[in-house]
């Protein structure tokens, strides 16, 4: 009885892809032209952020480039894809584009990327947002990933454990250098619940790393609190192309 009722509901309200609306084959999924464009990272890659190692298998200790330059404050780290085509879309629609439909759909895809850095006691937080670009966005949407994964993989989250002390400017046009410059300030443990991060392990959410800047400040301010251990994962990673 069950799968009639939801072979009638798919023929009332047939699946479509996240990204363009086209029909899919399966709920939460991609069309097959979305999929192709989606550089999905399915192969172990840098330790430390996920991005993938060229010439290496991603063995245990792998490293890539950019972290072997400027070594994040964090003990290890994922992501699901790069920063580019269909990806990059994705990622700007939960931003930008008042897509909140999307965000419990992409943290399902983050979920067994970061099952593996789960650990007992572990705590969901979120990179924060600051609260003048909170009135303009209306929303965090690190915040909306951070409680769907925590979700997904039975932690609690905390999404207010951190918070932004300083408004920054978009790092889109600034030096690696400059980003961490900016960012090294400008993120603190929350007062109020600081005590929650004391001796705990904590996984950062952020749904796209560039530079690592703000995730690096995030990591630092969880470990001012007191965090035993601190690993991230991301929707996506941004890497330098050769």
């Amino acid at each position: 009885m069950k799968q009639i009722l939801q072979a009638a509901l798919k023929t009332v309200f047939p699946d479509h892809c996240l990204l363009c609306g086209d029909l899919t084959d399966e709920m939460h999924g991609l069309c097959g032209p979305c999929w192709r464009d989606t550089p999905f990272l399915l192969t172990p890659g840098c330790k430390l952020c996920g991005a993938p190692l060229l010439g290496s298998d991603g063995g245990d200790g792998a490293i890539c480039e950019d972290c072997r330059e400027t070594m994040p404050p964090w003990d290890a780290g994922t992501t699901v894809m790069l920063y580019e085509g269909a990806a990059r879309r994705l990622a700007m629609a939960i931003k930008h584009g008042d897509r909140s439909d999307l965000v419990s759909p992409l943290a399902q895809w983050m979920a067994p990327k970061a099952r593996p850095l789960v650990e007992t006691g572990m705590i969901v937080v979120p990179v924060p947002i600051h609260w003048r670009r909170l009135l303009l966005r209306r929303h965090n949407q690190a915040a909306g990933l951070a409680r769907h994964l925590a979700k997904e993989l039975g932690l609690p989250c905390l999404p207010d454990a951190l918070r932004r002390c300083q408004a920054t400017s978009q790092q889109k046009k600034m030096t690696k250098a400059e980003s961490f410059a900016q960012q090294s300030n400008s993120i603190a443990p929350t007062p109020l619940w600081q005590h929650q991060l004391k001796g705990r392990a904590v996984l950062l959410v952020d749904d796209v790393m560039t530079t690592g800047a703000t995730l690096a400040a995030c990591a630092n301010a969880c470990h001012a609190a007191g965090a035993r251990r601190v690993c991230v994962v991301t929707l996506a990673r941004a890497v330098r192309t050769p």
